[in-house]
C-alpha cells in the first residue's frame, strides 16, 4: 500500500517502497513516523441564519385583496406576494377621467372658436380682440386638459404600488396579515429571509486570540440528513464579545434554506500541540488490542498501542511509538 499523505502535512517520510522483508511472502513498505501539528478540535453550538432578514412593505394603504404566499414558500426579487387595494383610488380615478372626457370636448370647442375667429379676423369682419380670446381659451384647454392627464398618471401609478413585491430572494419566514386585513403604508405583509444561509458561531472568549476569518470549520453532516461531511470556513469575526461569547459567521455549503435558526453542533480549530499520525491501515486490531508493526534492529515487531482520534489522512498514536520509529505497513 501506498503511505497516506495529509495535504502539507506528511504523515511519514517512506524509507524504502516495496521493500521484501525476510520470511515475508509478499513485499511491504516502511515509513518512517515524525511528530508534527495537531489541531485539538472544539464542539461549539451554531445557529443557521440568513444574510439579511427583510420584510415585504406595503406602499400604500388599503385592504389586502390577494394574499399569494404563506410560510415556507420560496419567492424571487420583484415577485409579487400580496395585492393591496383601496377603493378611494378607484372613485377618485373615475373623477378623473370624467373632467378629462370634459376637457377635451372643451379643447375641441375652443379649436373650433379659434377656428372661426381666425377666418372672421381674415376677412375683416371681426375684431382682433376675439381671436386673441379664442386662441387664449385653446391654450388653456389644452394646458388643464395636460395637467389632468398627468394626475391621472400619478394615479395609476399609486393603485399600480399597490401590488407588494419581495424585495430579495429568499424564503418567507412570517406572513402577520390575512385576506382583508387592513393596513397602512410601510407596514409589513411579510418577513423573508434572505438567500445564501450562513451559520452563526458563539464561542468561548477563550479562543477568541485564536480564532480568525479563514478558519476551517466541520459539521456534522448527521444532524441534516446527509452522508457526506460538510466542510467551511469562517469569514467574519464580530469584534464585540457579548456574555462571555465571541460571534462568527461561517459559510458552509449543503446547510439547506429551509429552516432559520435550527441549532447545529460545529467543530473549530482550539489549539495546537506535537503529536504522531500514521495511516489507519498501520493500526491492526486483535482480540481488543491495537498494534502497530515496527522495524527494529533488522526484525520486524509488533508493539501495542493506545489509538487516539482519527483525524485528516490517518490516526493519532498516543503511546507506544516514538519519534524516528519505523513503522512497517501492511
Amino acid at each position: 500500500m501506498s503511505a497516506m499523505n495529509a495535504p502539507g502535512l506528511p504523515l511519514a517520510i517512506p524509507l524504502a517502497i516495496m521493500l521484501s522483508l525476510p520470511g515475508l511472502a509478499q513485499a511491504e513498505t516502511l515509513l518512517s513516523v515524525t511528530t508534527r501539528d495537531i489541531i485539538d478540535q472544539k464542539a461549539v453550538f451554531a445557529t443557521v441564519e440568513s444574510p439579511n432578514v427583510v420584510p415585504a412593505r406595503a406602499r400604500i394603504g388599503g385592504t389586502v385583496i390577494t394574499l399569494a404566499v404563506r410560510d415556507g414558500d420560496p419567492v424571487t426579487p420583484g415577485q409579487t406576494i400580496a395585492v393591496v387595494g383601496d377603493d378611494k383610488l378607484a372613485l377618485q380615478a373615475g373623477a378623473l377621467d370624467a373632467q378629462i372626457a370634459g376637457l377635451r370636448a372643451q379643447l375641441a370647442q375652443a379649436q373650433t372658436d379659434l377656428s372661426r375667429a381666425d377666418t372672421l379676423f381674415q376677412k375683416g369682419a371681426g375684431p382682433k380682440v376675439i381671436f386673441d380670446q379664442a386662441r387664449t381659451t385653446l391654450e388653456v384647454a389644452n394646458a388643464t386638459l395636460r395637467a389632468r392627464t398627468a394626475e391621472r398618471a400619478v394615479l395609476q401609478q399609486t393603485m399600480a404600488e399597490g401590488a407588494v413585491l419581495a424585495p430579495v430572494a429568499g424564503r418567507v419566514l412570517s406572513v402577520p396579515v390575512t385576506t382583508g386585513s387592513v393596513i397602512l403604508p410601510g407596514d409589513g405583509l411579510a418577513l423573508i429571509a434572505q438567500q445564501g444561509f450562513k451559520l452563526r458561531l458563539r464561542v468561548p472568549e477563550q479562543y477568541a486570540a485564536t480564532l480568525k476569518a479563514g478558519d476551517p470549520v466541520h459539521l456534522d453532516a448527521g444532524q441534516l440528513g446527509v452522508a457526506a461531511p460538510l466542510t467551511g470556513r469562517i469569514t467574519l469575526v464580530y469584534p464585540q464579545i457579548t456574555e462571555g461569547r465571541v460571534v462568527a459567521d461561517a459559510e458552509v455549503h449543503g446547510i439547506g434554506d429551509y429552516f432559520v435558526g435550527a441549532r447545529l453542533r460545529v467543530w473549530i480549530a482550539a489549539a495546537s500541540r506535537q503529536g504522531i499520525v500514521v495511516p489507519a491501515g498501520a493500526v491492526l486490531t486483535r482480540f481488543g488490542l491495537d498494534t502497530i508493526r515496527l522495524r527494529r534492529d533488522g526484525a520486524t515487531l509488533e508493539v501495542p498501542v493506545q489509538r487516539g482520534q482519527a483525524m485528516e489522512g490517518g490516526i493519532e498514536v498516543l503511546s507506544g511509538v516514538r519519534d524516528g520509529d519505523i513503522v512497517v505497513m501492511p
